[in-house]
């Protein structure tokens, strides 16, 4: 969210209406909407209907003082993150002491300055601002374990159903063999999903430095469809590629370009309907560089979803009983990213979607 653009609500509380106008002048600028409250009390009334983003309390109120109406504020678990300026004519130290004792975030003298009226709520507001924001990751990592918890669990619970049927004397050879490649396919839900978290951490700390090696895009595309095809035989899925011939090379880190093109399988695989078909095609340009589209007749996704289901914990169209973090197209886009490529999405004809990834000719080797 920018700081800048967003519209802020600041409630004054003070029992002299001239000092709402004296700050209304001070603040008539600044594009903060002003609200007003004769007293601690009504100020609490308000506070029922609507949460200001900074609070401007006089002290020297009857009632409820500024202090104890503070106090309440901060002992409120609603209203305790909203920052308090106390506005005051008292100097003392023992004044002062007891507004941050009772949890005022700041202060500013009357007469009020304009200048410094300003300053310390707009610093206030910044404050609040990060705080929010930081509220918004906390959340949405929370929303995000909780998935991966939901999503773990899945896989698991296949290893030890598939586990303990092996166990009967019972199965026959078929039923053995098939609950072989259960485990199997559990074992790679499993394994691509860490994988994926584990490089997004990385590329996301800047800790991770690209291993680029020549790498054989027939190669690296035709392991990937390999490893996918037992997976998608349970949606009796058909997979095709159109790659280049064996000989041609790409400067990119091979475990990194491989998980790329794993997750837009995964995606595909998981979006596609029973007996649908995915297409993977991969192409040296004659402009030098590459493109590698992956195409699935899934539902598609929406136009104004294009971009954002790039972001993390972003989810574009939701599918029952499907895996849908939302972090393996961010991970996609931060990992061409890191290799100077670009990666976006298109609608497929008559119906689905195509990821087009395209590295550029720096990359190209010759």
């Amino acid at each position: 969210m920018n700081f800048m653009e967003t519209v802020y609500s600041v409630l004054v509380v003070d029992d002299e209406p001239d000092n709402f106008d004296v700050i209304e002048t001070l603040l008539h600028d600044t594009g903060y909407v002003l609200n007003y409250a004769s007293s601690g009390q009504k100020a609490f009334d308000r506070l029922e209907t609507f949460q200001p983003d900074v609070i401007l309390l006089d002290v020297m109120m009857p009632d409820l003082n500024g202090i104890e109406v503070c106090r309440q504020l901060k002992n409120n678990p609603r209203w305790k993150v909203i920052p308090v300026i106390i506005v005051t004519s008292l100097s003392s130290k023992e004044d002062l002491a007891q507004c941050m004792a009772a949890g005022a975030d700041d202060f500013v003298s009357k007469p009020v300055n304009g200048l410094e009226l300003r300053a310390r709520v707009h610093s206030m507001l910044r404050i609040k601002q990060q705080y929010d924001d930081l509220q918004i990751l906390l959340q949405a990592r929370e929303d995000m374990v909780g998935m991966m918890v939901h999503d773990l669990r899945n896989p698991l619970t296949s290893v030890l159903l598939a586990t303990d049927m092996l166990r009967s004397p019972n199965l026959t050879t078929e039923q053995r063999i098939n609950k072989i490649e259960q485990l199997e396919i559990a074992g790679l839900q499993l394994r691509s999903l860490i994988d994926s978290l584990l490089l997004m951490a990385k590329l996301e700390s800047g800790k991770m430095v690209l291993n680029r090696t020549d790498v054989d895009i027939f190669t690296v595309c035709s392991a990937a469809i390999a490893g996918f095809e037992a997976i998608a035989a349970q949606k009796s899925l058909k997979l095709i590629q159109t790659l280049p011939e064996k000989g041609g090379s790409l400067s990119v880190d091979a475990t990194v370009f491989r998980r790329v093109i794993d997750n837009l399988l995964s995606n595909a695989v998981k979006f596609s309907p029973r007996n649908g078909k995915i297409t993977l095609q991969a192409e040296y340009l004659s402009t030098g560089g590459a493109k590698i589209q992956v195409a699935d007749c899934g539902p598609g996704i929406k136009p104004d979803l294009k971009q954002c289901i790039f972001e993390k914990y972003e989810i574009g169209t939701l599918v029952q009983d499907a895996s849908q973090i939302g972090l393996g197209l961010a991970f996609c886009k931060m990992a061409i990213e890191a290799h100077d490529g670009k990666i976006f999405v298109e609608d497929n004809e008559p119906k689905g979607t195509i990821f087009t990834i395209l590295i550029p000719i720096e990359n190209h080797q010759s």
